[in-house]
């Protein structure tokens, strides 16, 4: 099918379709508050929303003084979650910059990460933050029965999170990174967690992207074949299996999970199977994510080469 005109550009905004997180980012970068307590409070009972709220609220506040002097003005679970995400995006980023200064936030996130949990304990989104740091101190807890590389990390802090909410998106994506190779992990180690935590999984559930999301992060261009290995049977009907049990949930969540959706379209798109893809393109809309285009080329182009492979429109 020829593609037909994109009226307009991709969007490529973290908020996505959750319009009122993106008017909040605008209050946010003005300086005020208010609306992003509000936005906030309305997801104590939605941890999902809580998380993903909360994490682009910090990406918009990280270089400002905003969370410090919402929390000191008015006290609040929302006000320490949303410090506790800055401390930790400003811990993260001191550390991989080799900042002298580290060390230092670092102690500085893991107290409002305690002072968040302590304020709501039911919340599992500081514990995911804490997650995020783990790389920093590469924890050694030994691995649980039933992974073939038994590899050690922070499994500890890892069931705890699971504790508050056993599908934990972010928790989980978070503690696979802590065994990706960039972060001192390795491949084997990699595929061997994400196997392991997708094949625990409810079939509609997100955590089930996992093996892709590892598959792409051990992605090796200077590879024989290495483009094809999405299209060997294994990965093929593993996302099939994701196409037809999860997507189909997408249509109940409160935000369109651009991310999710293109891992499952690229990997779609790459088993040749363009049916399938095209519907999770469609479903996506004009949002879009860098990753995990960005791991193949500009991200943009390599967006609007899968899309074309689908005969959907792109922007002119």
């Amino acid at each position: 099918m020829a593609a037909e005109l994109f009226e307009g550009q991709y969007v490529w905004h973290p908020a996505a379709d959750d319009r009122l997180l993106a008017s909040v980012c605008v209050d946010v970068r003005a300086g005020r508050y208010r609306s992003a307590r509000e936005a906030l409070a309305e997801t104590r009972a939605d941890f999902a929303l809580r998380a993903h709220r909360s994490l682009v609220l910090a990406s918009e506040a990280a270089g400002t003084d905003l969370v410090e002097r919402w929390l000191a003005e008015e006290p609040s679970p929302e006000s320490a979650l949303m410090w506790a995400r800055v401390a930790v995006q400003r811990a993260i980023r001191a550390a991989d910059a080799r900042d002298e200064r580290a060390e230092a936030l670092e102690r500085i996130a893991l107290a409002a990460c305690d002072r968040a949990s302590a304020m709501n304990p039911a919340d599992p989104t500081p514990w995911a933050a804490k997650l995020a740091m783990a790389r920093l101190h590469r924890p050694h807890d030994p691995a649980p029965s039933g992974l073939l590389t038994s590899p050690r990390g922070p499994w500890r802090l890892f069931a705890h999170t699971l504790a508050l909410d056993p599908w934990h998106r972010e928790a989980h994506h978070r503690f696979l990174s802590f065994f990706f190779t960039r972060y001192g992990g390795s491949v084997n180690a990699a595929w061997d967690v994400a196997a392991f935590l997708a094949q625990r999984a409810p079939a509609d559930s997100a955590i089930r992207l996992l093996p892709l999301v590892a598959l792409v992060e051990s992605h090796n261009p200077t590879q024989l074949l290495a483009e094809r290995v999405w299209e060997q049977p294994q990965w093929r009907a593993t996302a099939l299996s994701i196409y037809h049990n999860w997507q189909p949930a997408v249509a109940g969540y409160r935000f369109t999970p651009v991310l999710d959706l293109a891992y499952l379209a690229h990997a779609l798109v790459m088993a040749q199977r363009e049916f399938e893809a095209r519907a999770v393109f469609t479903a996506m809309g004009r949002y879009a994510s860098r990753m995990p285009w960005s791991v193949f080329g500009e991200p943009a182009e390599q967006l609007s080469r899968a899309r074309r492979a689908c005969g959907l429109p792109t922007p002119s």
